[in-house]
């Protein structure tokens, strides 16, 4: 007998969602499977149909997000703080637990690539040996406010934080101030 795609798709989302929202509170190490087919209401048997361990859920949701983006950026040259915070808004369950005190550098710093991997090139004269610090000072800046935004539930509308972005990087702290 068929499973039917959007019951199958569903159980998927829903061992995602609690993965995400355990993988928020405590560490990877922490997470069981039993946990979370407990908390999502699927025995065991029910996770093995979708993944491995929780490393290969892990590994799943990160390259969700990466091929999300890639589909978003398929058609522009660079990426904007717009963007990002779309991303945010779309993924942010996700992503709070991916770039959370739990989550893992090494996705960060892959997510920094998708969104500004052509960046330097675009912005900053080849030549220029500090123009690969002054690139990681903006995205580095970007993604730690886009966390904090995510941290305090997102307590300014997304128009205000991007327009508060922008204005940090094209005018500095003391416009703000």
């Amino acid at each position: 007998m068929k499973k039917q795609p959007e019951i199958t798709k569903k159980t998927r989302q829903s061992l995602i969602d609690v993965f995400c929202e355990l993988y928020c509170q405590k560490p990877i190490e922490k997470i069981t499977v039993q946990e979370i087919a407990n908390k999502s209401g699927y025995n065991r048997s029910t996770f093995y149909q979708y993944f491995t361990d929780v490393y290969n859920l892990l590994s799943f949701v990160e390259n969700d997000i990466l091929d999300y983006i890639r589909e978003k950026m398929k058609n522009k040259e660079q990426a904007d703080t717009r963007d990002i915070l779309l991303l945010f808004e779309e993924k942010g369950a996700c992503l709070n637990a991916l770039l959370g005190d739990y989550g893992n550098i090494r996705f960060i710093e892959k997510l920094k690539g998708e969104f500004f991997s052509d960046a330097q090139k675009y912005c900053f004269p080849k030549d220029n040996e500090v123009a690969p610090y002054l690139l990681e000072f903006q995205v580095s800046t970007a993604f730690s406010l886009l966390r904090l935004w995510q941290r305090r539930q997102k307590d300014l509308p997304p128009d205000e934080l991007y327009n508060l972005i922008d204005m940090l990087f094209t005018s500095g702290i003391s416009s703000v101030i």
